[in-house]
């Protein structure tokens, strides 16, 4: 990475502002501008989130936000309403009054001397949600936007659930959620208001696993700023970014394809990081493919990005299996549109004698097959960070516990790109079940490397608003759609299909164990088979990554991070354990010591549907001089035949003292889950 301190325009800095909303509640904002902006308005970029603008988003800001005001914008970092040093309280994600609040931001920000009356919003994961949400509220100022690793659909494509199903991670997300909703202001920004305002946040932030755990169908609770029920509300330009790594390049083909107005897609090799910080790599040059951007949408200057075509991928090489990548070899290709005229949705046929191919002649039958439920144990993270181990590793062993079909080795190398969908026919013996399906690049010494994934609760087979429990013994034709993805399988290799019946701690198991009987006649994998284009030879190179140099701070913890698999071989147990954290540091500019550290473990017997247990653990403090705070929470998720059982508590300190202490205890129906 280059660090770039010199920049076309001075910046000035302003650390803490507040910005008076309707209600009289007062949000806080940190800014950067061309030090000339008052006398010479610039248009105006607002990142608006709840991840605390002076400590938690203060190394990532600083790469990023001086560089822009540096070329000519004022950026704004907005901390939502009850987060960071905002007022308030925040009770879920993108509720009513968060998509109101950032409308009003964006008329206060329009109307002050140093902004020309345009603004244009960014934002990746939190931030790239609320930018499409507001999008469609059409606030008048609003110009454009940059949408990363977000969704248009939070119920089908969130880290909640998939398809029909419930992720493990909706429990890794709650849980980071939980610890850092016990963060009060910081005193030196807000002065005595401190204490109240943490007391407010700490009585009412609330349970959000709960939240979450009582919605599972699709229902009013996900429509609400799920972009997709209503296309043409967004009318203004949006480009829209993700990888391949991250839990949300899906969207990003459902943008471009059902979007209206100007638009562009970008998926890399990535995780879920900013693409000029991307891992896996090759990162690029990323603010200044957004300079382009805005430069072409609020200042009117012709930066040819538009001429460019709409969708760019990169098509990734078939690699070894391993927990972490530093870079993905590969190239980028071009899409004119999506559906792209480049691609062929073509259907390989499945036989009972585990072959896979185009042709449909083959031995067909039943297949009977009950997967144990340490199926899974492979399968990384459902939104990759590129931490060490959180990447898919060797699938043999889940596939030694799945129903696999396999190609010959091929004799030309195979192009695949877009979202493969498995169609099958088949029958279960309970009145819940769920199906996954993993697309496997297997290499001559047989190693064996996940490419994409899809998973469904079959009660959901014809949506997620009104699940039906199965008929035990009937048969059902479904199809369990897989993610995007563009991936070369290289000469010599195998396509694997993996077929399985759990695939925790990816998604929770079904209430009881579930024996499914496939027909190979009536099913068949369907692979989006990519032709080269000419386009793709005539794609211009992104420019090397760089970014502002990092803030000074000083570690004085390193944190642990990492993703292990361990066996107890008395117990046949699998344990997935995560450790994932910030250590402790302090920041220079404003001498304050931070500290975040969390765990997580999955843990499962493969044949004892009593054992499934998730549980996390979060320590988040803060300390200036003789002022401290601390806090401890941890969760515990499990599961029987009828209902969800979250056992939670928080213990908060300010100094040495207990100042809040909670402790819940909740049983959720199971609603065919």
């Amino acid at each position: 990475m280059k660090h770039v301190a010199s920049f076309p325009r001075q910046v000035e800095e302003i650390r803490h502002i507040e910005i008076p909303m309707p209600d009289g509640c007062r949000l806080a904002a940190r800014i950067w501008m061309p030090a000339d902006a008052r006398t010479n308005p610039v248009p105006a970029i607002l990142e608006y989130l709840p991840y605390r603008k002076n400590d938690l988003t203060t190394e990532r800001d600083a790469s990023m936000q001086p560089y822009l005001a540096g070329h000519g914008y004022a950026v704004v970092r907005l901390d939502l309403r009850g987060s960071g040093d905002s007022e308030g309280l925040m009770a879920d994600e993108y509720l009513p009054q968060e998509l109101q609040d950032g409308c009003d931001a964006i008329a206060w920000i329009a109307a002050q001397d140093w902004c020309d009356g345009q603004v244009g919003m960014i934002g990746i994961s939190w931030g790239g949600f609320n930018g499409l949400q507001i999008a469609a509220l059409r606030p008048p100022a609003l110009k454009a936007i940059v949408t990363l690793c977000s969704t248009d659909d939070r119920y089908a494509d969130d880290i909640h659930y998939m398809g029909g199903c419930l992720l493990g991670e909706q429990l890794s997300w709650a849980s980071i959620m939980f610890g850092r909703n016990t963060l009060p202001p910081d005193p030196e920004n807000v002065g005595s208001r401190w204490r109240e305002m943490w007391r407010e946040r700490l009585d009412g932030s609330g349970l959000w696993l709960k939240n979450w755990l009582e919605h599972q169908t699709r229902d009013a609770f996900w429509k609400h700023g799920s972009v997709c029920e209503d296309w043409d509300a967004i009318r203004i330009p949006v480009y829209a970014v993700s990888g391949w790594a991250d839990g949300y390049c899906r969207s990003v083909f459902r943008l471009m394809q059902n979007l209206r107005g100007p638009k562009k897609g970008l998926v890399g090799p990535w995780a879920h990081r900013y693409p000029h910080l991307g891992a896996p790599g090759p990162a690029i040059g990323f603010l200044q493919e957004e300079l382009r951007w805005w430069d072409h949408w609020l200042k009117g200057r012709d930066t040819g990005i538009m001429d460019e075509p709409m969708l760019r991928l990169f098509m990734q090489d078939s690699v070894p299996p391993q927990g972490t990548y530093d870079a993905r070899p590969g190239r980028w290709v071009a899409e004119p549109s999506w559906p792209s005229p480049n691609v062929t949705r073509t259907p390989f046929h499945m036989g009972a004698d585990g072959s896979l191919g185009p042709e449909a002649e083959r031995p067909h039958g039943a297949l009977v097959h009950r997967s144990p439920l340490d199926v899974g144990s492979a399968s990384g993270k459902w939104c990759g960070y590129a931490a060490p181990g959180d990447a898919p590793t060797d699938q043999r062993r889940d596939d030694a516990g799945s129903l696999c079909f396999e190609t010959p080795p091929l004799a030309e190398p195979l192009e695949i790109a877009g979202d493969a969908n498995l169609v099958l026919e088949l029958s279960v013996d309970k009145p819940v079940a769920q199906v996954a399906a993993r697309l496997v690049d297997v290499d001559r010494d047989g190693r064996a490397t996940r490419v994409s994934f899809g998973v469904l609760n079959l009660t959901h087979r014809d949506g997620h608003e009104h699940p039906q429990p199965l008929v035990p013994g009937a048969r059902y034709r479904v199809v369990v759609p897989m993610k995007h993805v563009a991936q070369r399988f290289a000469a010599g290799h195998r396509v694997r299909l993996a077929v399985s019946t759990s695939y925790f701690p990816m998604i929770w198991p079904a209430p009881e164990p579930v024996t499914l009987t496939l027909h190979t006649e009536d099913s068949a994998l369907e692979l989006p088979l990519r032709s080269p284009a000419p386009e793709d030879a005539a794609l211009a190179p992104f420019a090397p990554p760089e970014a502002a140099p990092p803030p000074p701070k000083t570690t004085h913890q390193e944190p642990e991070i990492g993703w292990t698999v361990c066996e107890d071989a008395a117990t046949g147990a699998i344990t997935v354990r995560v450790a994932d954290g910030g250590g402790v540091f302090t920041l220079h500019d404003n001498d304050l010591t931070v500290r975040k550290q969390g765990y997580e473990t999955y843990s499962v017997i493969p044949d004892d549907l009593g054992s499934v247990v998730g549980r996390t653990q979060w320590e988040y403090g803060l300390s200036r001089g003789d002022w401290s705070m601390l806090s401890r929470t941890e969760t515990r998720l499990t599961a029987d035949l009828t209902h969800f059982r979250i056992e939670a508590q928080v213990k908060v300190y300010e100094g040495e003292t207990l100042v809040h202490e909670q402790i819940w205890d909740e049983r959720i129906p199971r609603r065919l889950v």
